[in-house]
């Protein structure tokens, strides 16, 4: 049995396409015994701010670290906006997913005045863990793909730029024109991948 913290972030939290997958999944996550951990960004009764850095952090930053920490997937559902996640799941990432707590740096030449600002990321809380991103973009695929070669696309920088410096694995489940009306087939399709994603954690 695997614990698993859901942090979704979609303004629409229950009839969006982002809502389904994260019910789907959650529901097949169950069926196999599995626990879920769900983190509910919009309708969280304490807010994050907009990110500053604040040492300490806020108490809530902490809260939501031990919930990551009691759990050996983190999974984050929303959708794309302007090459980004949308701005409550960026965030909730600029909070929790900080320094040290998450990773740190350490210097190639410790003590050396000319290297002190040079160095390597060393994991921490969340080292070997398992970090999912559910992405939906709005648009088909053909629409990004001239950004694909860029690291500044969601699921290219979450993986480098995030995910990799604290240690966790990385799966992407990435679904393509999420329009307001759905070939009802469509929708089945992008479910079972979401049912199949859960089982194979």
């Amino acid at each position: 049995m695997k614990k698993i913290c859901i942090i979704f972030g979609h303004y629409n939290t229950k009839t969006s396409f982002c809502s389904a997958v994260r019910d789907t999944f959650i529901e097949e996550s169950k069926k196999i015994g599995n626990e879920i951990d769900l983190i509910n960004l919009y309708e969280e009764k304490e807010q994050l701010p907009y990110y500053r850095n604040v040492n300490p952090p806020p108490k809530l930053v902490l809260d939501y670290r031990k919930r990551l920490e009691a759990c050996s997937v983190m999974m984050l559902i929303g959708s794309c906006h302007n090459l980004r996640l949308n701005s409550i799941l960026e965030n909730w990432i600029d909070w929790v997913l900080h320094p040290k707590w998450f990773f740190s740096y350490r210097s190639l030449i410790p003590g050396n005045k000319f290297f002190k600002n040079y160095g390597y990321p060393v994991p921490g809380a969340m080292k070997g863990k398992l970090g999912i991103v559910s992405i939906s973009y709005g648009g088909p695929m053909v629409s990004y793909w001239n950004f694909s070669f860029f690291d500044n696309i969601p699921f290219r920088r979450i993986k480098k730029s995030v995910f990799q410096l604290g240690g966790l694995r990385t799966k992407y489940i990435r679904f393509y024109s999420v329009l307001p009306e759905m070939d009802r087939n469509i929708f089945n399709k992008h479910m079972f991948r979401v049912r199949q994603l859960a089982r194979k954690i």
